[in-house]
């Protein structure tokens, strides 16, 4: 794969000169990056109908296309052509870039997310950093939303998603901090290097299981889809958003879970390493897309098993449990790390 690259890159340094071959890599790049997420993101929607339709024994879609594959597409051409509708009293400049502000954020968190040692957009030394930061500015466009539709329930769901963000980020990027002591970098390739013996899932398994509970909290998935509330808040930040402005919260969504899973694979399930050296001949980004299907399987099954939390319930669980365990851990791994002389 190396070698073809560079062949690529020489042929088009040759035709296009140094500065001009440049943009135009960066542009192949992009697009090659964010062609596959969108249809990944079009199709998991399929995905989770399906699944869930399956454990709780009923159909799902299964009239549009063999087996219902054309079923994204159907639900794509719909939001397409519906009239976007804009509330009289909402601030109608914020109400339509909060849904673009959301989707950007969710895609731009790509670019520092390495595929295999050589696929990826921009090998940054501090790319968990900027994931995380990605990440928290996401929650301005939800809360932009809330304001701007002006009316009470979507501003109640956008300061329930708000809180639920923050409170729920603070516990993952304290169960990250561990990884990065024991790989020594932020650099998500060094990363997944460092775990080439042993995936960080292994020794680090507590902090795993906190990590994957509050990414679900974080990205507003059932068991904690309380900004969305039907029951409470008819549909919570989005209750006023129609056509292709709620479906790009949408899509956010469903990016944001991919991004999460891809995180979680890289940080703790050895990213494109195999499991054992001697399946080491299967491509790298085939185990990485095993990887993150498994731990999209596992979002799929919370939402389709698992009751709604209250929101009492939902702090509670991020304030005074997830965060003082996280705490601890950091301390604990610390101390082994000062022990066994890792550090």
């Amino acid at each position: 794969m190396a070698e073809y690259i560079s062949s690529i890159q020489a042929m088009g340094v040759a035709y296009l000169g140094d500065t001009l071959w440049a943009l135009v890599w960066t542009i192949l790049k992009i697009a090659a990056l964010i062609a596959p997420i969108l249809f990944c993101v079009t199709y998991l929607t399929l995905a989770e109908r399906r699944l869930i339709g399956f454990m709780q024994i009923r159909l799902g879609p299964n009239r549009v296309g063999m087996f219902g594959i054309l079923q994204p597409l159907a639900d794509a051409v719909k939001l397409f052509v519906k009239e976007t509708m804009l509330p009289n009293k909402a601030h109608k400049t914020m109400f339509i870039l909060a849904p673009m502000l959301t989707f950007t954020t969710a895609l731009v968190s790509w670019a520092v997310v390495p595929f295999s040692p050589e696929l990826v957009l921009a090998d940054v030394n501090v790319g968990v950093l900027f994931i995380l930061a990605m990440s928290s500015l996401g929650a301005y466009g939800v809360l932009l939303a809330g304001w701007a539709s002006n009316t009470r329930y979507s501003l109640l769901g956008a300061l329930r998603s708000a809180a639920q963000m923050i409170s729920y980020e603070v516990s993952m990027g304290f169960t990250l901090v561990p990884v990065i002591m024991l790989a020594g970098s932020l650099n998500l390739g060094d990363i997944v290097e460092s775990q080439k013996d042993l995936w960080y899932a292994l020794p680090l398994l507590p902090g795993f299981f906190i990590f994957f509970i509050s990414v679900v909290a974080e990205t507003n998935r059932a068991p904690f889809d309380l900004p969305e509330a039907e029951a409470e808040l008819v549909s919570g930040f989005c209750t006023e958003y129609s056509a292709m402005t709620y479906g790009m919260f949408f899509l956010g969504e469903y990016a944001n879970i991919i991004m999460v899973a891809v995180l979680g694979a890289l940080m703790f399930l050895g990213g494109w390493l195999p499991p054992v050296e001697a399946l080491s001949f299967i491509p790298g980004i085939v185990w990485l897309i095993l990887k993150t299907g498994v731990l999209i399987f596992f979002f799929l099954w919370l939402r389709a098993t698992f009751p709604r939390y209250r929101y009492d319930q939902l702090m509670r669980l991020g304030w005074k449990v997830f965060l003082p365990i996280s705490l601890a851990w950091i301390f604990i791994v610390g101390l082994a790390m000062h022990l066994l002389d890792m550090a």
